[in-house]
């Protein structure tokens, strides 16, 4: 299965569309550098979840240093073809934490895992098999 994605002009960014629960789309930045998926926190509470209802916390290493993140699961993640059931996200808190940005968070390494990927820059399009 071959996708088309968005590149950002001024950043060269990677844009992917997300659906949670199968009714809920965002966009987010395909982060190969990400062991992690991770969501703003905002986007989560303003698709319906309770932000007190987290699984957990778990502290990741960016490149600013060391955060701490809240994690959830969400019934259904799916992107690029693939459908992830009881999907676990890491969600922060981007503007409490002057994060400014246009897309809702980062898709991580833990949602292909298990799966073959080819990133074509030069045709703007990601192969899964």
């Amino acid at each position: 299965m071959t996708f088309p994605f968005k590149r950002e002009s001024e950043s060269g960014l990677i844009i992917v569309s997300i659906e949670i629960d199968g009714k809920y789309e965002l966009k987010m930045v395909l982060d190969t550098g990400a062991t992690n998926t991770t969501i703003d926190s905002n986007a989560l509470y303003l698709l319906g979840y309770d932000l007190k209802d987290n699984i957990g916390t778990v502290e990741i290493e960016t490149a600013n240093g060391i955060i701490e993140t809240e994690v959830f699961e969400v019934s259904s993640f799916s992107s690029l073809g693939l459908l992830k059931n009881k999907f676990q996200i890491q969600v922060y808190d981007f503007l409490a934490h002057g994060i400014f940005s246009d897309y809702n968070g980062l898709l991580g390494l833990d949602f292909l895992e298990g799966t073959k990927f080819c990133i074509d820059m030069d045709l703007n399009t990601i192969s899964l098999s």
